[in-house]
């Protein structure tokens, strides 16, 4: 079937209410391909720039607060204020300070999703920003009562977990097709970044013996929500809303701009005709929250989002930000603000490597051997800590040799963490759910990084101070575990259409098979988003729209 066919093909059986200027569109769909402006897409151009610097600054919000209250724990004004008499800070309380953004960015996580979709992409990004900044008020504002930090803490993650969620998918429904992977990666790449600029703010002001030691880099920290929240405002709504919203102009300008052509150019006018179909078959049925779980496919691939979300944490990346310090302790560098500085040198320069493999390399070939990777380089820190480190630091005896190794390996796993599972996570939860579900399915994904992110930073004081290097091996498990399911359930998504990426999911295509898989030629693509699905995802209303069997896909959502 040619394309001019496959764009103009018309819908059949029951219509469907669309927005007034659909009969727009359908005229301009009907002009042949060959009076279609098919002129190359340039995509190195100052509004994608923009768009990757402003958008990305999500993850720049979340990496500095992150990297600065481990500096904080460590300055002599912050333990006297908030450590209580002992002069320094117990277990639990630093485990609840530190930990108290992850319980915030839990709900913030949860929460996005509904409110993008009733405010829009950026009104809702101006909102997050502005929830973040009185958090930091809250914190700056207290001055002996750990807990206004706990709690000021918890309303700032409200707007990180918001963020991390909004970022995703702002670049995912508005960013150019072939270069999605990468604008989405920016956001690790900001939020690396971010730890690092943190590490360095606090290097500065740690020798300082009153509250601007820590006042000054939580006030820095406001620049950042002042600049997304702005910037985002001089970029376009996201193209998916707007034209559910009955701004079919607006939506193909925003294309236009996006592609740096003219709206009679090809890629537009596809685009364009997509979103119509989608929109057109959401129409259908009544789709309650839980359609996540119940259609086409979508409980694979939630499930899928929340494990793939949870092992980022797992493989314990944020194990060596905590206990680094105390492996470069024993080999003579006592600075915990220098450590910190050359860890989060390594993680910030090592993602630009991870932004160029997302695009050219694909998903499954980085992830794989990233993971194989990680688990080599934690059996070895873990075995060397355990072993010899521990026993000859116990001894009093001297640990040059082992403690360089571990460095050696900390830094290895470090550089293989941020060039693989690092940034290509995001972008593949930002990638493998269907347009109707993407908002909310993103959201319990990302709930379940902020979940765990908790967990590991309360619980790691304990944990280590009981079984020392040995907690190494359980995140070596997770390293090894996170390999095989990449292998066996995530599909490669590498330059293909979120409608092609919808249809391999659908059709079950063996992720293993993946990347040789072709969509069938001249054959309207079986996909989520163009399927109009009865009540909560479950059965088909118009089968001949699909290009699937009915019986297929009452069964997927299983």
């Amino acid at each position: 079937m040619p394309i001019s066919d496959m764009l103009n093909r018309p819908h059949q059986g029951q219509s469907v209410e669309t927005p007034t200027a659909d009969s727009d569109i359908e005229k301009e769909l009907d002009t042949t391909v060959s009076s279609l402006d098919q002129s190359p897409v340039t995509f190195l151009r100052p509004r994608i720039l923009a768009m990757a610097l402003i958008v990305s600054m999500g993850g720049l919000i979340f990496g500095y607060d992150t990297g600065q209250i481990s500096g904080f724990v460590q300055m002599q004004d912050f333990k006297d204020r908030f450590a209580g008499s002992s002069g320094s800070f117990s277990n639990w309380k630093e485990g609840l300070i530190v930990g108290l953004l992850s319980i915030g960015t839990f709900f913030g996580s949860i929460s996005a999703g509904p409110i993008a979709d009733i405010l829009g992409r950026r009104w809702a990004i101006v909102l997050w920003n502005i929830i973040f900044s009185v958090g930091v008020i809250v914190q700056i504002a207290t001055t002996n009562t750990w807990y206004q930090i706990g709690l000021g803490r918890w309303v700032a993650g409200l707007g990180v977990g918001a963020l991390s969620v909004m970022t995703p998918m702002y670049q995912a429904e508005t960013a150019p097709r072939q270069i999605r992977g990468a604008l989405i990666s920016t956001y690790q790449l900001f939020i690396t970044f971010g730890i690092f600029l943190a590490y360095c703010i606090n290097y500065g002001t740690q020798e300082r013996l009153n509250p601007s030691s820590w006042r000054i880099p939580m006030g820095i920290g406001f620049i950042f929500p002042v600049i997304m929240a702005f910037g985002i405002l001089t970029l376009r709504e996201s193209p998916r809303w707007d034209y559910r919203h009955g701004k079919v102009d607006e939506a193909r300008t925003t294309l236009a701009l996006s592609y740096g052509k003219s709206e009679n150019h090809y890629e537009i006018v596809r685009e364009l005709r997509e979103i119509k179909e989608k929109f057109d078959a959401e129409q259908k049925g009544k789709h309650p929250w839980y359609e996540i779980f119940t259609g086409p496919r979508m409980a694979y691939r939630t499930v899928l989002g929340i494990a793939l979300q949870s092992l980022q944490q797992l493989t314990g990346a944020n194990f060596f930000f905590y206990y680094g310090t105390t492996v470069f302790n024993g080999v003579g560098l006592n600075n915990p603000y220098v450590t910190s500085m050359i860890l989060g040198g390594i993680n910030f320069g090592s993602t630009f490597l991870g932004l160029y493999l997302v695009d050219h390399y694909g998903r499954r070939k980085c992830l794989i051997p990233g993971a194989f990777w990680m688990f080599i380089c934690f059996m070895i820190f873990a075995s060397v800590g355990h072993f010899q480190f521990q026993p000859r630091q116990d001894r009093g005896e001297p640990t040059g040799t082992s403690g360089n190794v571990m460095i050696v390996f900390t830094c290895l796993f470090i550089f293989g963490y941020a060039i693989t599972w690092g940034p290509m996570i995001w972008a593949l939860v930002g990638e493998i759910f269907p347009s109707r579900y993407r908002a909310k399915s993103i959201g319990f994904a990302t709930s379940a990084n902020w979940t765990w992110n908790f967990l590991i930073s309360f619980f790691t004081p304990y944990i280590t101070s009981a079984i020392n290097y040995r907690y190494g091996y359980i995140f070596a498990a997770c390293c090894f575990a996170a390999a095989w399911i990449v292998f066996f359930f995530v599909p490669e998504s590498q330059g293909r259409t979120l409608e092609e990426i919808d249809t391999m999911y659908v059709l079950e295509v063996p992720p293993w098979k993946s990347s040789g898989w072709k969509p069938p030629p001249n054959e309207r693509l079986g996909d989520t988003d163009h399927a109009y699905l009865g009540d909560a995802g479950r059965g088909i209303v118009k089968e001949d729209e699909t290009g699937i069997k009915e019986e297929k896909l009452e069964n997927v959502g299983r």
